[in-house]
């Protein structure tokens, strides 16, 4: 599925956070693969610097990783599932990290399995694609270069697509076709309405087939939407933006960014702590105050 969705990640939005221990890259899968990978990435972290924070934040993905320094391929390789939440991992220790981030409704065609197996907890490649996905753990692990890895990841990739037969879009997939063309800002009734199914029905599928609701994926949607204008520098004010995207009032926009990003607006952007998010009317005047 190609759509104008595309995930962004904390370390892009806050380059300033990168250095010589620290380093996130996102490369761009063949063009036959597009439709299915929103990127490829790379963590690498370097001991001598401390605690490194990595933070990982909801995106409606799920990631095929690969620990480059795993000493057995049969546990090098595994599946992480959708995430509700921001994550902050702390590593002190060297890590080197390379990642294939699907989009929700395409890994189901690639992995095979329903999204809602991978929930909680991570599912090592052997278990899910047998001598196939140990074989590619492998020969990633002996590649020297971030090029060839992604080169490998192609080809096995496309021979796993190309071994099953082209399904038909289920239900939530069309679903996820709708909250990627709405960039999340519609509501779960009128997203039922549009696919001729009652809101009870579209929930069990989801939650059956991706692991979370449709009103949870609408939220992280909208979210990485907004972030995505953030990254991109595409809009004329942070309230502006927010109320773009249905955050109408200052505490409900706070809210939905500590739970998807972990910090403030303002921590994020490095912008004053004090600067209004929101204009704010008083009751008793008819003008904006900035609070």
């Amino acid at each position: 599925m190609v759509s104008g969705y595309r995930p962004i990640q904390s370390p892009k939005l806050q380059q300033e956070l990168q250095h010589d221990g620290y380093r996130y890259r996102e490369y761009a899968p063949s063009a036959r693969l597009a439709g299915h990978v929103a990127c490829y990435w790379t963590v690498d972290i370097q001991a001598g610097h401390g605690e490194q924070p990595h933070r990982i934040l909801p995106d409606g993905c799920v990631d095929i990783i690969i620990d480059r320094r795993s000493p057995a391929s049969r546990n090098a390789g595994f599946v992480a599932g959708l995430m509700t939440q921001y994550e902050l991992l702390s590593f002190s220790e060297t890590q080197s990290s390379f990642g294939i981030r699907f989009f929700s409704e395409s890994a189901q065609s690639v992995l095979q399995v329903p999204l809602s197996s991978f929930i909680g907890h991570h599912v090592f490649l052997e278990e899910i694609w047998g001598a196939e996905g140990l074989l590619m753990a492998e020969e990633i692990l002996s590649a020297d270069t971030v090029s060839e890895i992604i080169t490998i990841a192609d080809r096995n990739l496309l021979r796993i697509l190309a071994a099953y037969d082209e399904a038909s879009e289920t239900l939530s997939m069309l679903g996820m076709k709708y909250i990627y063309a709405y960039k999340g800002s519609i509501t779960t009734a009128d997203l039922a309405w549009k696919l001729s199914y009652s809101e009870r029905h579209l929930r069990r599928v989801f939650e059956r087939e991706l692991g979370v609701s449709p009103k949870e994926m609408l939220g992280i949607v909208r979210f990485q939407s907004m972030l995505q204008e953030l990254y991109n520098g595409t809009f004329s004010s942070l309230a502006d933006l927010a109320t773009k995207y249905g955050y109408y009032d200052q505490s409900h926009f706070i809210k939905s960014f500590k739970r998807y990003y972990g910090l403030l607006p303002t921590q994020t952007l490095g912008t004053d702590e004090r600067s209004p998010i929101f204009p704010i009317r008083t009751a008793t005047e008819n003008r904006i105050v900035w609070m």
